[in-house]
């Protein structure tokens, strides 16, 4: 049997790709950021650039607010909402430096954006100004929602966890296992928790249950090292995203591979052919039957010649991301 393949999108952008995301709300829809200072929209089926929105400054994060328009915020500290209909650009407020990571709740007409400033901000498309301003203790570099689980990932190794249900005060101040510095950090689907990765080259898997019997289920574990010339040389973990069916997830590193593990049972499931440079960041679809890999450097070691920045898809096969049980069993009946 032949190996599914990945293609390469047209029209990737021209510098650095901050973020990819796929749109819950379609199956073929994704989104790019980059520090192109440009937000592009792509149908992946017609690989086809759909809408292309020039900002003024890099963009460092994206999201979908709906099938119809999304939002976006970089160095220049805006908040932007984009819309796909009309192509128009409208600044929903600001922060007071780069804006870091943004997600959105459509069922309930909020953005939330987490920055440099060390503040998560919620808007409301509404409101001239963030409804909610909440301190907190370092910058921040990663976050995700899921399941009314917001979970934010800061520098220090900080992790706080908001119920979006109630903005008063984090639901959980966590500190994580990890000992160096968070890159990515990813809920679950299940809602039971999240991963989060760092520049040292591991993986940890931990758990909103306080419970003792919960919280001797977290763990973590070395991924993304090459030994070269007898000496085992550790990349960053840039990006992690869950399989939306399975429960699984893919990690991408500064080694340029990107890697399938089964977290229940402390498993890869498979490691996938080297991109041309650096995994900047990933995205399943809604179906969990596409993976956007972006094939980007993300300068971790400064100004060097590298590859062309480009957006990968890469249809996944039937067990390609299936937890390692589960296959087997399928395969065994």
């Amino acid at each position: 049997m032949t190996d599914i393949t990945h293609y390469e999108l047209n029209d990737a952008p021209s510098d650095g790709i901050s973020s990819v995301k796929f749109s819950p709300f379609t199956e073929n829809h994704l989104l790019a950021s980059s520090w192109d200072s440009t937000v592009r929209l792509y149908d992946v089926e017609e690989n086809a650039l759909k809408k292309k929105f020039d900002h003024k400054a890099a963009v460092l994060d994206v999201c979908f607010g709906g099938a119809d328009h999304a939002y976006s915020g970089g160095i220049d500290r805006q908040v932007n909402r984009l819309d796909f209909e009309t192509g128009e650009t409208k600044a929903l407020g600001q922060h007071d430096d780069a804006v870091k990571a943004l997600c959105a709740s459509p069922e309930n007409n909020t953005i939330y954006s987490g920055s440099w400033d060390k503040t998560l901000r919620v808007w409301d498309e509404r409101s001239a100004d963030a409804v909610k301003v909440s301190q907190l203790p370092q910058k921040v570099f990663s976050m995700d929602l899921s399941n009314n689980r917001l979970v934010i990932a800061m520098a220090q190794r900080h992790v706080h966890v908001y119920d979006i249900r109630n903005m008063e005060e984090p639901w959980q101040v966590r500190e994580t296992t990890l000992k160096y510095m968070l890159k990515s950090i990813r809920c679950m689907p299940n809602g039971e928790g999240y991963a989060c990765s760092s520049i040292e080259g591991r993986v940890a898997l931990e758990f909103f249950d306080m419970s003792p019997e919960s919280q001797a289920r977290k763990y973590a574990f070395k991924s993304h090292r090459q030994v070269v010339n007898n000496q085992e040389v550790v990349y960053p973990v840039n990006a992690l995203a869950f399989h939306p069916i399975h429960g699984t997830f893919a990690s991408g590193g500064s080694d340029c591979v990107v890697s399938i593990w089964d977290g229940v049972h402390r498993k890869r499931i498979r490691q996938f052919q080297r991109f041309p440079d650096e995994i900047a960041s990933l995205s399943f679809n809604k179906e969990g039957t596409k993976l956007a890999v972006a094939s980007s450097y993300t300068f971790d070691e400064g100004e060097r010649d590298h590859p062309p920045d480009s957006i990968f898809i890469r249809p996944m096969g039937e067990n390609d991301c299936k937890p390692r049980v589960v296959a087997a069993a399928a395969n065994g009946s």
